[in-house]
């Protein structure tokens, strides 16, 4: 059960990667449009203001879309088969029942006059008028659709209705199923709605104590893929504001700039974004603790991981190369970290500071330095303040931890062991081994995700020994029939891993950014073979 759950979270990654990008394009669009950054140039009606309006304009595309592309983009990580043809059934199924609950609901009296797209609970949905069930209605259509698909779509059907196969069956089965479902929407979400709105109001006036918890809880989830759940409804869902919070922010973020109170007086739920807030500080401090702890003949191995590694954390927010490490080393470790995590956030919101503060140094300063230098320089400098002091609670209380209870980090393996995170030597050794394959004839592919690929499959024991295939942000996450059969971790380090975790039947190979193209090449593999 708990692989399932996990499955199901990394798949809700897919449509969330592509929020990063938009939310840059949104901010700096909204920053170029404002005279008191630019001056005249920004003013009302020049060529430079109407050109950044266009752009923020596809900014907001994947926000007002939001449900749209969960729909799509589940089936990818959840479909066992022909994941393209899923989304397009889980898209179809989900705009008829959109269209179900709009005829229901216009034919009798449900207490809402679903006309009125701007009345509390209505949303537009691909020009449907319909319920607002947000993320919460989109995924659980989606997922339903997804198992539909899994469970129906090689169905054999007799020769005369074969037009009726496949997908066609799929959307069929979805067809009649979508009407129940949309009267039993119209029914039950009301009341729900009700519900959620109380839950929002408790949650934003949680304060400190709740800002702490939500963070900690985010953290502490991180291993079990379940951290997904704590903040996609905070931040796009509807747990504090309809449409999430990062929406909210990016929708009022020019009154917010404005504003000359504090961000915690205009945005008292803005703490409920700060799950990010640490991602900028705890890479440099971790970083410096391995380091220092680290063997002198291995210290400069270890600063060629640990250099590139800190600067791809802090630029982007990808900080899964530190946590999985001492995670797995030494786990009371992994709890110190979403404690200090907690601590940063509950820290800087009772000092005032709140809202979308990014996932990276990039995403920061669009979205967060830019936009409130002006009126909320002090937010800015409260926030680096903060996180440079916690750089330093993180050196000391790692460093002392590692040198306390011996905890083997990178450059304090024992002397017949390699540093165990991915180094460049280890990637120099696999491309050479790569090249030395390829020029053989091997027919691994003429690309480094087929390579990978290929690596992985044969260290997992073949075709034959692949149950499960999905991925997260950086890792690819495979259900092995026989554990027996897979390869030691040095193997797929050759090939390219930076890292192995083994959980029984459950296997995660930690690969980095490209993950979803390896993902798509391994699973045509296992698939053609």
């Amino acid at each position: 059960m708990m692989q399932k759950i996990q499955r199901f979270g990394g798949a809700m990654i897919t449509p969330v990667l592509l929020f990063a990008f938009n939310g840059i394009m949104l901010a700096l669009s909204m920053a170029f449009q404002n005279e008191d950054i630019l001056g005249a140039i920004a003013a009302e009606g020049t060529f430079w203001r109407n050109f950044w309006g266009v752009i923020e304009q596809g900014g907001w595309v994947v926000f007002t879309q939001l449900e749209i592309l969960f729909v799509i983009g589940l089936p990818i990580g959840l479909a066992k088969k022909a994941a393209a043809r899923a989304s397009l059934a889980a898209f179809t199924v989900y705009m008829i029942w959109n269209t179900f609950i709009n005829a229901i609901m216009s034919t009798w009296d449900f207490g809402i006059d679903i006309s009125d797209v701007e009345a509390i609970g209505v949303k537009t949905i691909g020009g449907v008028a319909t319920l607002d069930t947000n993320l919460i209605g989109a995924i659980l259509i989606s997922a339903f659709v997804v198992w539909l698909h899994n469970r129906f779509y090689d169905t054999e059907l007799p020769d005369w209705l074969g037009i009726f196969s496949g997908t066609s069956f799929v959307v069929i089965l979805g067809f009649f199923s979508a009407l129940p479902l949309a009267y039993l929407t119209a029914v039950i979400w009301p009341p729900i709605q009700g519900v959620i709105a109380s839950l929002q109001d408790v949650m934003a006036s949680s304060g400190t104590i709740g800002v702490g918890i939500y963070v900690f809880l985010e953290k502490i989830l991180i291993p079990t893929g379940l951290h997904h759940f704590i903040y996609q409804p905070f931040e796009f869902g509807p747990a504090i504001v309809e449409g999430g919070l990062q929406r909210y922010w990016f929708e009022n973020l020019p009154e917010i700039a404005a504003h000359t109170g504090t961000l915690r007086s205009i945005i008292p739920a803005g703490g409920f974004l700060f799950q990010n807030a640490a991602k900028l500080f705890y890479p440099v401090g971790i970083g410096a603790a391995f380091l220092a702890t680290s063997k002198p003949e291995k210290r400069r191995t270890v600063m060629a991981l640990i250099v590139p590694t800190a600067l791809t954390a802090m630029l982007t927010g990808i900080t899964e190369p530190f946590e999985f490490t001492f995670l797995f080393l030494a786990p009371q470790l992994f709890f110190v970290h979403a404690l200090l995590s907690a601590s940063l956030a509950m820290t800087i919101y009772s000092l005032g500071v709140a809202g979308h503060i990014g996932g990276g140094l990039i995403a920061h300063i669009s979205g967060f330095v830019i936009p409130l230098i002006n009126n909320h320089l002090n937010s800015i400098l409260i926030y680096w303040g903060v996180g440079l002091v916690f750089v330093a609670i993180y050196f000391f209380i790692f460093r002392w931890a590692i040198l306390k209870f011996d905890i083997k980090t990178p450059g304090r393996e024992d002397d017949d062991q390699d540093v165990k995170m991915f180094s460049k030597q280890d990637y120099k050794d696999k491309k050479a081994s790569s090249s030395a394959a390829a020029s053989s004839g091997s027919s691994s592919g003429g690309n480094a995700a087929e390579q990978k690929a290929a690596g992985f499959l044969e260290a997992m024991g073949g075709p034959d020994n692949i149950a499960d295939i999905n991925n997260c942000t950086t890792r690819l996450r495979i259900s092995v029939k026989d554990p027996d059969k897979l390869a030691d971790d040095a193997t797929f380090k050759s090939h390219g891993a930076h890292g192995v975790v083994r959980n029984g039947q459950a296997i995660q190979v930690i690969v980095g950014l490209d993950v979803p193209k390896v993902r798509d090449a391994f699973e045509s593999k296992v698939n053609n073979e």
